[in-house]
């Protein structure tokens, strides 16, 4: 059996096929399921993030598990197979330990070094757990990524190469300036109760906002998150229901989204409702100019199918469009973060004067020119290391049941050696018996230590995957006995848990 990873990220696709092809919960589950039914997969995991979706397998035949995987992702993705291939990576074996390895130190991130990637690999291996579709190797190679990419914040600069989507979309809004300056004073809204929103929540409190403002859909998470905020929060915090952002927004200062909403939470519609501006008829606005009348109307009327109709102030045949970067020559009223993926707000409200939005789109190409530390080679290195033991270990782990039966098989043999003595030298007492017994085990793992300790070393080495049938064919072992060993193994109830 080999590893196999089959995805697509912010690097081989566009933010619009991204949203496309997101999966919520419930579809990350079928996807495990439906994958594990799937004759070439017998272990599975996905890890899901705004900007990545990436399905893990343990395959018996690489060809057939590149096409059923690819299958998978688009039957469950909802974008079509022929329009979701060239956008798709492959990566096989010790090149697919690489990449997760790679993407857990966060080499692979939007923003290089941000270390919210491993709460998601975290989250990604407890489904498989959950779901029982994670076995002996997913759960060997996600509990290393997660020691990988602690290894590497740990030993290396690499967090000074960039900073959490969160922290660098606040820098982006403040626009070179200090973001505990920018945000010292402002009131914030935060929509989802999520681990983003939840980071960008306590990210605003530590920079001195003057009030946080929660919504959420489901209430009690809101208020969890609320409750929590209190205990550092400066100024004042509250949890209020989704139905009241718009009225919220009228209030606030900031506004960041990150929820799980397959359609807009924010429509430009209702940004312009709550900034005063007919976004409409922006000439009737103060100061808007009229230029740029005709412009708007095009874009806002370029919007396309995409998701239900859950937005603030938007009808049910209205949808998302693709932002334009324009920066705006007055001072913004009004900052949006949409870290969510699909947005959650329209990209449209980047047109309303006093709006300044970014969004996971304009943040991939803010750090597209960000500068890379020369941590990252650090960083690179551990990677090739870990890539390199985490191949033997498998190796080794190959062989192991394999000396276990011989070992097994060797003990059977001492035992029934020692019955037969007894049967033909009944005179024996229990110390002479007990002599006779240690010696005969002891003759036997003297003789089996060396050649079992060295198939082991060459097992671990490229290419000595066929030492254990080579084992298996001297000693003549069963392999029913060998593979009981492996289940036994599997099985294990404290295996691959953190």
């Amino acid at each position: 059996m080999s590893l196999l990873v089959v995805g697509l990220s912010h690097r081989s696709a566009p933010v619009s096929v991204l949203e496309r092809a997101a999966l919520e919960a419930d579809a990350r589950t079928k996807l495990l399921q439906d994958t594990l039914a799937a004759q070439p997969a017998t272990e599975a995991a996905v890890l899901a993030t705004c900007n990545r979706i990436e399905l893990y397998a343990d395959v018996d035949k690489f060809h057939a598990g590149v096409a059923e995987l690819s299958t998978l992702l688009a039957q469950h993705s909802g974008v079509g197979l022929d329009e979701l291939t060239p956008y798709l990576y492959v990566h096989y074996e010790d090149r697919a330990v690489h990449h997760l390895f790679s993407v857990a130190c966060g080499l692979d991130s939007m923003v290089v070094g941000e270390g919210q990637i491993l709460g998601q690999i975290k989250d990604a291996l407890a489904l498989g757990q959950e779901l029982h579709t994670a076995g002996r190797l997913l759960n060997d190679l996600f509990q290393q990524a997660l020691r990988v990419g602690k290894r590497a914040h740990s030993e290396t600069g690499i967090d000074r190469a960039g900073q959490s989507l969160v922290t660098f979309g606040l820098e982006q809004l403040a626009q070179g300036a200090e973001v505990t300056g920018w945000a010292a004073g402002k009131r914030a809204l935060v929509i989802g109760a999520g681990s983003m929103s939840s980071l960008a929540a306590a990210t605003l409190v530590r920079a001195g906002v003057a009030e946080v403002v929660v919504a959420n859909r489901t209430r009690a998470r809101a208020d969890r998150l609320v409750e929590i905020l209190g205990q550092s929060v400066a100024g004042a915090a509250r949890a209020v229901e989704m139905a009241a952002v718009a009225d919220e927004l009228t209030r606030a200062d900031i506004v960041v989204s990150c929820t799980g909403a397959t359609g807009l939470v924010l429509t430009a519609h209702a940004v312009a409702e709550a900034l005063g501006v007919d976004f409409d008829h922006p000439e009737k606005a103060p100061g808007a100019p009229v230029a740029r009348v005709v412009e708007e109307l095009d874009q806002h009327a370029a919007w396309v199918e995409n998701g239900s109709a859950t937005a603030v102030g938007v009808p049910a045949q209205d949808r998302s469009v693709r932002p334009v970067r324009v920066a705006s020559a007055a001072p913004a009223r009004l900052y949006l973060l949409d870290l969510a993926m699909p947005r959650d707000i329209d990209g449209a409200a980047h047109r309303v004067d006093g709006v300044r939005l970014v969004d996971i789109e304009s943040l991939a190409e803010a750090s597209a020119d960000a500068p890379m530390a020369a941590d990252v080679d650090l960083v690179r290195t551990i990677v090739a290391d870990e890539v390199a033991a985490f191949g033997a270990a498998q190796r080794a782990a190959h062989i192991t049941p394999t000396v276990v039966a011989l070992r097994t098989m060797a003990a059977d043999v001492v035992a029934g050696e020692i019955a037969r003595l007894e049967g033909r030298l009944p005179g024996l007492d229990e110390k002479q018996r007990a002599e006779i017994t240690q010696t005969v085990r002891r003759v036997v793992d003297k003789l089996l230590h060396a050649p079992t300790v060295r198939v082991k070393q060459l097992a671990s080495e490229p290419g000595g995957a066929g030492y254990a049938d080579a084992l298996r064919e001297l000693f003549d072992l069963d392999p029913q006995t060998v593979a009981a060993v492996s289940r036994a193994d599997l099985n294990d109830p404290n295996r691959g848990r953190s």
